[in-house]
């Protein structure tokens, strides 16, 4: 080797040695943030070593993530990979479609059905053990099963009305079974946009559409959209998805509440934090990335929402709703009809929800879910415990 060679081969050597001692110093030195508002995510914690999270591989997973979390200049990396891939006319980043109109979307694959049975399966044994009581499964489509005309060119999608139909017809038989595509297809070519175009939830239009099919199925008569007020609280949510994605260029969406003219006093009890509102709604998230937030103030294991209902008003003393995030936006329309709201997220609370219901004499139970999270959530087996 020339002595041109071996100096260029020394140079590169030292450079890379240099580099990477670099990135090893500020990773050190840098401060660490424990949540990213870009991703709108935790990131990993300082892993805590025992020999059994070494020996089952746990300790060196989650070291893993934490340098990757905590790897300088990570927001900057992560933005450069997005506009690279659309650099290379990507219609596809981390897992996200852009589509037609603005719509970005999730991919969706084939679901593993035989999971999706032990789902069912649990859902049947909890409506088998109140056969004489109101329970009712209502099931709603993601954006990319009402617009997947809009996916880009090429882009490949499951059926997601394959997954209901299928979940539909193991279910139907011991509850009341509400399929989202029968409320929300006759409106999908609606002025008023039933989904977000940059987050998974419905928009509060698209919950309002099902809380009326949810009312008029459970004989009441649900409040028409004159007897509201429509207010508008941000024009400047970008959501989950884009979250993901990254995509420039994106247009913000826009939240809105329905506020019924007749006013009524409403009390929200979030059992996690042990705190009482007389609001249903947390301004404070409109300043912050994950704006959906707004309902509720995110995501608890239990709620319980308490309305001054008098007596003509009320249609049914208590409810009990298990549910994933789409329930957020259509909470505030029961509060409408029923009395007492018992709210339990599947995700995160641990006790027995059969034994929830029998303690607070709870006659009646919605289970309000996305396909995509039902499909995929293995919590769903907490129903078929009992208590």
């Amino acid at each position: 080797m020339s002595s041109t060679n071996r100096t260029i081969s020394k140079l590169y050597t030292w450079s890379f040695i240099s580099i990477l001692s670099a990135l090893c110093l500020l990773f050190m030195l840098l401060p660490k943030s424990f949540f990213s508002e870009l991703e709108n995510r935790s990131l990993q914690a300082v892993p805590q070593f025992t020999w059994k999270k070494l020996f089952d591989g746990s300790f060196t997973k989650d070291a893993e993530t934490y340098v990757t979390d905590h790897f300088p200049f990570r927001d900057q990396w992560v933005q450069s990979k997005s506009v690279m891939e659309q650099i290379r006319l990507q219609s596809e980043n981390n897992g996200i479609y852009r589509g037609k109109d603005g719509y970005l979307f999730e991919k969706l694959e084939e679901p593993d059905y035989g999971k999706l049975t032990q789902y069912t399966d649990a859902v049947n044994q909890f409506a088998s053990r109140y056969p004489s009581q109101n329970i009712t499964f209502l099931l709603a489509p993601t954006s990319i099963g009402l617009y997947s005309d809009k996916l880009p060119l090429l882009a490949q999608s499951y059926s997601q009305q394959l997954i209901h139909q299928f979940i539909g017809q193991q279910v139907e038989h011991s509850l009341s079974w509400l399929d989202g595509f029968t409320f929300l297809e006759p409106m999908k070519n609606s002025d008023k946009p039933l989904y977000y175009k940059t987050d998974h939830h419905w928009t509060t239009y698209g919950a309002y559409l099902a809380y009326k099919a949810y009312a008029e199925q459970m004989g009441w008569k649900p409040l028409e959209e004159d007897q509201f007020q429509i207010n508008t609280v941000t024009n400047s949510f970008l959501g989950s998805f884009h979250t993901r994605s990254l995509f420039s260029g994106v247009k913000p969406d826009s939240i809105q509440i329905y506020e019924p003219k007749q006013t009524i006093n409403k009390e929200l009890y979030i059992a996690d934090t042990d705190t009482t509102s007389s609001s249903l709604y947390d301004p404070s998230y409109l300043d912050k990335k994950d704006k959906y937030s707004y309902f509720q103030g995110g995501v608890h294991a239990l709620m319980q929402i308490r309305s001054d209902l008098a007596e003509q008003q009320t249609d049914l003393d208590k409810l009990l709703i298990v549910k994933d995030s789409y329930a957020h936006s259509m909470l505030p329309f029961l509060t409408d009809h029923v009395r007492e709201l018992h709210v339990i997220d599947i995700r995160y609370y641990n006790g027995s929800i059969s034994g929830y219901m029998q303690e607070h004499q709870i006659n009646d139970a919605l289970l309000l879910f996305n396909s995509t999270t039902f499909a995929s959530e293995q919590n769903i087996l907490k129903l078929k415990y009992q208590g």
